[in-house]
């Protein structure tokens, strides 16, 4: 099976971290952020692995060669400039004739590829996005009212959302939805399926999920690495 990691962010919210080193390259514990991506799409069975590629791209082709030390097929591909999230994927375009999986490469996980995978193919979607519950605290008190008078109060009830995870599986059939050498991201390919009317399956995931986005999240995953992904 084959997949493809996101790998051309500048990594700005990263500073001073990215000045010298890719984002997919900044160590977590005893490995890098996208060492660990590809361990766990070699545990479920991926062994074919694209790296989209843009900011210092050399650095990653050098650091990680052609994947055999992971038992990986690797293939690097780069983008001549940003296309965003979903325009690197219409490079790839020849390279694939069955379901593939898309990850961010700033993303920790322990999402069962294997059932995500299944799930898709089950939904027979070109498109299928792993979704995330987030439950966020509020600090205030919540206060139901009619006209003048008050009806009721929830003290300080929780937000809950559900979040795009980053991850997601798609079909062939996606290449004819993805514009040609544009900047196109992953929100807008979903707005045109659904603008399209053409279904968009969604895979709640309940495994442990980190996105190093910030320096916080980066100090996080630093603190959890011993527990999730040594």
């Amino acid at each position: 099976m084959k997949a493809i990691i996101l790998a051309g962010g500048l990594g700005t919210r990263l500073k001073p971290f990215t000045e010298t080193i890719p984002k997919p390259l900044l160590p977590v514990g005893e490995k890098a952020i996208m060492e660990i991506q590809m361990e766990r799409f070699k545990q479920h069975g991926f062994d074919v692995i694209y790296l989209a590629t843009n900011y210092k791209s050399e650095y990653i082709q050098n650091f990680f060669g052609d994947g055999s030390r992971y038992g990986v097929q690797l293939h690097i591909s780069k983008e001549k400039k940003p296309l965003g999230t979903a325009g690197p994927v219409k490079l790839l375009q020849n390279e694939f004739t069955e379901p593939f999986v898309v990850m961010n490469g700033d993303i920790l996980s322990l999402i069962d590829f294997s059932k995500l995978y299944q799930f898709a193919n089950e939904k027979k979607s070109i498109l299928t996005l792993a979704i995330k519950k987030e439950i966020m605290p509020f600090e205030f008190g919540n206060i139901f009212f009619t006209d003048d008078f008050v009806t009721g109060i929830e003290e300080k009830p929780d937000l809950i959302t559900y979040i795009l995870a980053g991850i997601y599986v798609m079909t062939p059939d996606i290449f004819n939805y993805i514009p040609e050498d544009e900047y196109y991201g992953m929100d807008s390919l979903i707005k045109t399926l659904l603008n399209k009317h053409i279904p968009v399956a969604k895979y709640e995931m309940t495994e442990y999920w980190l996105d190093i986005g910030r320096v916080a999240d980066y100090e996080k995953a630093q603190a959890v690495y011993e527990k999730h992904f040594k």
